[in-house]
C-alpha cells in the first residue's frame, strides 16, 4: 500500500517534471536549429528575439499541462480549476487590457521588423537610437543622452532612418564673375575622383547642377547616395574637397559684404 503511495504521490509527480522538461529542451533545440537553418537572411538579433519570444510561449504551455497532470495524480478536479481560471483570467485581461495590448504590440514590431537594437529611429517626434526591444516597451536614446521608453502600444508610426540609404547633398556657391562652364567642368572631375576615395558610399558622388542664382552668387548642388546615417560624413568631405579644389583653381566662393557709411557730418 505504501509503494503504490509513493509511485503514486511522490514518484509520478517527479516523472511528469522531468517528461516536461525533457520535452521543453527538445523542441527549444529543434526550434533553434529550424529557424536557423531556414532564416538564414534574417538579422540576428531579430533571430534571438524571435526565438526567445517562441520558447517562452512553449514553456509557459508545458508547465501548465504538467501542472495539471501532476494536480490529477492528488485527485484534484482540474475541470473546475480550468472554469475557475476561465473567468480570473477574463477579469485580469480587462484589469490588464492595456499591457495586452503593448505585449501584441511587441509582437508585431518583432515579426514585421519595424526596427531592431542599434537602428536610429524617430518615434513620437523623437529621433535616437535604439538601446533595447521588448514586448511590452522600448528604449531610444538621443544623440546627447536622454532615453525615453515608450510603451509598443502607444507607438503608431516610426521612421527607421537605418533600413535605407541616405542621400548627402552639397550646395557650394561661386561668384557671377567664374565662367561656369569652367566650375563645372572642375566639379564633375572631382565628383568622379571623389567617388573612388570615399567611404560608406552606395553609388556615385554626381554633379546634380545649377539649382539657384543667389544674391551672391550661383548655387551648384553635389550629391552622393551613401549607407544609412552616413551622409553627413560623406557631405563634409565633399565639402573639404571642394573647398581645397577651389582654392587650387582661383575659383572664388563669393561672401557676404557689409558697406560701412561715414556718418560724419550728418
Amino acid at each position: 500500500m505504501l509503494e503504490k503511495i509513493l509511485i503514486k504521490e511522490i514518484v509520478n509527480p517527479i516523472f511528469y517534471i522531468l517528461i516536461g522538461t525533457c520535452i521543453y529542451l527538445v523542441i527549444s533545440r529543434l526550434l533553434k536549429r529550424t529557424y536557423r537553418h531556414k532564416a538564414k537572411g534574417v538579422d540576428d538579433r531579430k533571430k534571438k528575439t524571435i526565438i526567445s519570444l517562441i520558447n517562452n510561449v512553449i514553456k509557459y504551455v508545458i508547465a501548465i499541462i504538467v501542472i495539471l497532470m501532476i494536480l490529477e495524480v492528488y485527485n484534484v478536479d482540474t475541470s473546475a480549476i480550468l472554469a475557475s481560471l476561465g473567468i480570473v483570467g477574463l477579469i485580469i485581461g480587462l484589469a490588464l487590457q492595456d499591457m495586452i495590448k503593448d505585449f501584441i504590440a511587441g509582437v508585431f514590431i518583432v515579426f514585421d521588423n519595424q526596427y531592431n537594437i542599434g537602428d536610429t529611429v524617430t518615434i513620437n517626434d523623437f529621433k535616437g537610437e535604439v538601446v533595447a526591444l521588448g514586448l511590452k516597451s522600448t528604449k531610444i536614446r538621443a544623440y546627447t543622452g536622454e532615453i525615453m521608453t515608450v510603451a509598443n502600444g502607444t507607438i503608431t508610426e516610426v521612421i527607421n532612418h537605418s533600413q535605407s540609404s541616405s542621400l548627402a547633398i552639397v550646395d557650394v556657391e561661386v561668384s557671377y564673375k567664374e565662367d561656369l562652364d569652367h566650375v563645372v567642368s572642375v566639379l564633375d572631375k572631382l565628383c568622379k575622383k571623389l567617388t573612388k576615395e570615399i567611404d560608406k558610399l552606395v553609388g556615385d558622388v554626381e554633379l546634380f547642377g545649377v539649382t539657384g542664382l543667389d544674391v551672391n552668387g550661383v548655387r551648384i548642388r553635389v550629391t552622393a547616395m551613401t549607407e544609412p546615417l552616413e551622409q553627413s560624413l560623406v557631405a563634409a568631405k565633399i565639402r573639404k574637397a571642394i573647398k581645397d579644389t577651389f582654392d587650387k583653381e582661383g575659383i572664388t566662393i563669393p561672401s557676404s559684404q557689409v558697406v560701412v557709411y561715414d556718418a560724419k557730418g550728418v
